[in-house]
């Protein structure tokens, strides 16, 4: 979040641009924004690593505009950039395909099938079918389809809409056949000129129609609150703290606490006592960091609610019921299992690091010394999960809830248990049962 002004990226809808090299995709972001996003060029595999680029559309939102290396990239580190296509697929919220319409009408001309035409695209579209993720299927370089010459010459070189229409019958038709089951309103063809700028309307259009209808409308807290509660934050300003300011799943929590016109008091662990003391009347809910959710426990009043910013953030960004379930699995593990801790930042650990020391201090006082523990950051996030026997994710608040859901439906797919830092050190410390849940 470089502006504190800025809706952070990871609650932006994300609109990934996919197709072959050089079939206009940063041409077309540049036309749809406005502006000089991506670099165009004639010479092929212009765009190396995906691009993500923060900015607002009309009537869309705040977005991230997502610009991919062709999926056909066959020079030398051209696997590489398809798996970096693969990654940016998975945070993908409505996916904009690129085709040539010239060689979609040269394909509907000679009668070959759309899945053998366009091999490529028909598995990336019945990839997107299978994430649920919509597409929208961008026909580009209208302006290239002319009418004959003699006919120009009476139209001012108008377009052939008739061959336009037909070609995006032909797209719809034929991938819906690709999609097979998979198939229903989530995709939509348009047609357009991205180096003239033409059909841009037609594309926001889509993306607005096809924008999922709980998109943005979560609420971090759920129905823990309502309007003029009183609510304690429970904020450790501890050596992992960052000097200055709040961590964003703190901010973002005080701010919703705020727009729903909540009562708010926050306070460090040592003052929590002081805190409550000052206070006419017990709060309705107490919010903590997971790190010292047993003190919090021990202190609070009974009637308040207790729970923490990452079992918060396991409901906004992921899948709470798997994720409480998925923490039980910590009471079949041996000191010969195997436990991976997904940290989804990147940042210099420290000596008293929840992910790194913390959390696998606690794993191994349960289990055993011998326990092994992975640790992975960032994105790198194993394709192969079967090795291990859990998985600890932070609470990914860095990462969008599209990409989340994808590492859950990995883990799920492969029978391998997954949860977050807060709702497994609840079980460790033996409240989960006495946490809220949003």
């Amino acid at each position: 979040m470089g502006n504190l002004n800025e809706t952070p990226s990871a609650n932006r809808l994300h609109i990934g641009i996919y197709g072959k090299t050089n079939s206009g995709k940063s041409s077309l972001i540049n036309a749809v924004t406005k502006q000089e996003v991506s670099i165009v060029a004639d010479v092929a595999g212009t765009t190396t690593d995906p691009v993500y680029k923060p900015m607002e559309i009309h009537p869309l939102g705040p977005c991230v505009i997502i610009d991919t290396a062709g999926f056909d990239d066959d020079s030398e580190l051209g696997e590489r950039r398809v798996e970096k296509t693969h990654l940016a697929a998975e945070k993908t919220d409505i996916a904009v395909v690129v085709l040539d319409i010239a060689e979609v009408i040269a394909a509907k001309k000679a009668g070959v099938p759309f899945k053998k035409a366009f091999k490529d695209e028909a598995e990336w579209s019945l990839l997107f079918a299978k994430k649920h993720t919509p597409v929208v299927f961008a026909l580009n370089k209208i302006d290239e389809i002319l009418l004959s010459a003699e006919a120009q010459e009476k139209s001012s070189g108008k377009l052939d809409n008739a061959a336009i229409e037909a070609a995006k019958c032909w797209v719809y038709e034929e991938n819906s056949a690709v999609m097979g089951k998979n198939a229903d309103n989530s995709f939509e063809v348009v047609a357009v000129s991205a180096l003239k700028g033409k059909g841009m309307d037609a594309v926001i259009s889509a993306l607005t129609r096809l924008l999922p209808e709980d998109f943005g409308q979560e609420f971090i807290l759920g129905d823990l609150v309502s309007q003029t509660d009183l609510v304690l934050l429970v904020m450790p300003q501890d050596i992992q703290a960052p000097k200055g300011r709040l961590i964003l799943p703190q901010v973002q929590t005080l701010r919703e606490l705020l727009d729903r016109k909540c009562l708010v008091m926050s306070t460090t662990t040592d003052k929590m006592t002081d805190a409550l003391a000052a206070l006419s009347h017990a709060p309705k809910l107490i919010v903590t960091d997971s790190q010292v959710f047993g003190y919090v426990y021990e202190h609070k009043p009974a009637e308040s609610m207790l729970t923490s910013f990452s079992v918060l953030f396991a409901a906004y960004k992921g899948d709470l019921p798997y994720y409480v379930e998925s923490a039980r699995a910590i009471d079949a593990l041996k000191p010969s299992s195997r436990v991976l801790i997904a940290e989804c930042c990147t940042h210099a650990p420290l000596a008293e690091d929840i992910g790194r020391v913390k959390l696998p201090n606690l794993l191994r006082k349960r289990v055993g010394e011998e326990l092994t523990v992975d640790i992975t950051s960032g994105t790198d996030f194993p394709d192969n999960l079967s090795q291990y026997d859990l998985v600890i994710q932070c609470g990914a608040c860095m990462f969008n809830r599209k990409y989340v859901l994808s590492r859950i439906d990995r883990a799920r797919t492969q029978h391998v248990p997954m949860t977050n830092y807060g709702v497994a050190i609840a079980h460790l410390t033996g409240i989960l049962d006495k946490v809220s849940m949003p």
